[in-house]
């Protein structure tokens, strides 16, 4: 992908006349993860504050209990992901492995999460958070929250002071939890979705304003919700590089479990109908695919690559992107990534949830719903790379500037602006 320097200064340069925001902070919060789609969001948060002339703030919150943060557990992990983090301070925080074993978090969190309900589960944890050494001396002017779950902690981060917050929902939480439910061990009465959405829109009452990130989850939460305000902004995402390509079929996706999902349907049953086809599968994916099913990882081991050194590279030298998007909710940043490198894609129509176009109207995609659809467009686009059909002009193509009018910084920073300065500034 670009840089974070890169966009930070890009989209400072095109605003240098308009900083409604300086001498303010804003603090985001979110949760503590890295090498997905809801750390890239973060990331463009940050971006499109600062380039509003905001001193910007970061407050990672990990979803797990933990050592002190943040050193130990899974917080050194998080930290080599997150380098690139544009904030001006970071803070980080987590429930402590010692409030494991309170009565409190045992009644509370502890039993319905074995039941399976993540939703109270995450609030318990956030409430149990620690504020971060140093916060205190924070004069903060606004808070953008990222996920219900944080919003005991951003309570408690501005008691006693008048700070308006932006809630970003997204996507409707609950519906991860069921998928995640599916990977999981859990014991009866199982929770079940819709106690997991009241607990959820119950805490998106607090919030001044709920931002979502795509049109479904914006209908949605309008209907559960329709006292609250609730605005549709679409996010920033980092566009890849643009190449001339080259004649590598890839797949990018993080150890997320629809991605599990959708690269098994993939393997399975578009695969075997492609042969002589050679696919590379970058990202931390393999991670999920050989813990969850072992023989199907042995037997395509070869394909997988792992992480890529710069991911950019690999969008701008491939010559088609596929994008087997079978299940998940909300708004697929990978998607999105994959539509700013202009390569040609091949995907299926899950793929392109929440967006405000029709893939089947941009010419360098192709839309597949079935397995054989699917393979059969693999093998028309692997003939036409192997006879040295690359395409050197993907700036001008379909997806990028579907990608440069709904997804780029200056976009998104503006809608931001909309909605936060007149709260902010008066």
């Amino acid at each position: 992908m670009g840089s974070v320097a890169g966009a930070t200064e890009g989209l400072a340069r095109k605003s240098d006349a308009i900083k409604p925001f300086a001498g303010k902070t804003v603090a985001v919060v979110h949760a503590a993860w890295h090498s997905c789609g809801s750390y890239q969001v973060n990331v463009s948060q940050l971006i499109a504050y600062k380039a509003l002339g905001a001193r910007v703030i970061s407050i990672a919150f990990m979803d797990v209990p933990g050592p002190p943060a943040p050193d130990g557990g899974r917080w050194p992990r998080y930290l080599e992901g997150s380098r690139d983090l544009p904030a001006d301070r970071r803070f980080f925080t987590g429930a402590s492995n010692s409030a494991v074993w309170t009565i409190s978090l045992l009644k509370d969190g502890w039993w319905p999460l074995i039941h399976g309900d993540q939703a109270t589960w995450l609030i318990e944890l956030a409430k149990r958070a620690p504020m971060p050494e140093g916060v205190e001396t924070e004069t903060i002017d606004l808070v953008h929250a990222n996920h219900y779950f944080t919003l005991p902690l951003v309570e408690r981060l501005i008691a006693k002071r008048r700070v308006p917050i932006i809630l970003e929902t997204q996507d409707i939480q609950a519906r991860q939890f069921v998928l995640r439910n599916q990977d999981g061990f859990f014991i009866p009465p199982y929770v079940i979705y819709e106690d997991m959405l009241a607990a959820e829109v119950g805490w998106m009452k607090r919030a001044d304003v709920n931002v979502h990130i795509n049109a479904e989850e914006h209908a949605a939460f309008h209907r559960l919700l329709p006292g609250a305000r609730h605005e549709l902004v679409y996010p920033a995402v980092a566009p890849a590089p643009l190449g001339a390509g080259g004649r590598a079929i890839v797949i990018v996706a993080s150890n997320h479990y629809p991605n599990y999902l959708g690269l098994r349907w993939f393997l399975e049953k578009v695969l075997p109908l492609a042969p002589g086809v050679d696919i590379e599968i970058y990202g931390n994916i393999y991670e999920g695919v050989r813990s969850r099913d072992a023989a199907l990882y042995e037997a395509h081991q070869r394909l997988f690559k792992g992480r890529a050194p710069d991911i950019g590279t690999v969008y701008a030298n491939a010559g088609c992107v596929l994008l087997p998007t079978t299940d998940g909710y909300g708004l697929s940043i990978k998607a999105v990534e994959a539509l700013s490198s202009g390569a040609p894609l091949i995907t299926t129509p899950a793929a392109f949830r929440g967006m405000s176009v029709d893939p089947r109207t941009l010419a360098n995609v192709a839309v597949a719903e079935r397995a054989e659809d699917f393979a059969a467009a693999l093998r028309d686009i692997h003939a036409r790379l192997q006879a040295g059909g690359a395409d050197s002009s993907r700036a001008t193509t379909d997806s990028r500037r579907y990608y440069d009018e709904a997804f780029s910084n200056d976009a998104y920073a503006r809608a931001l602006a909309k909605i936060t300065v007149p709260m902010v500034c008066g």
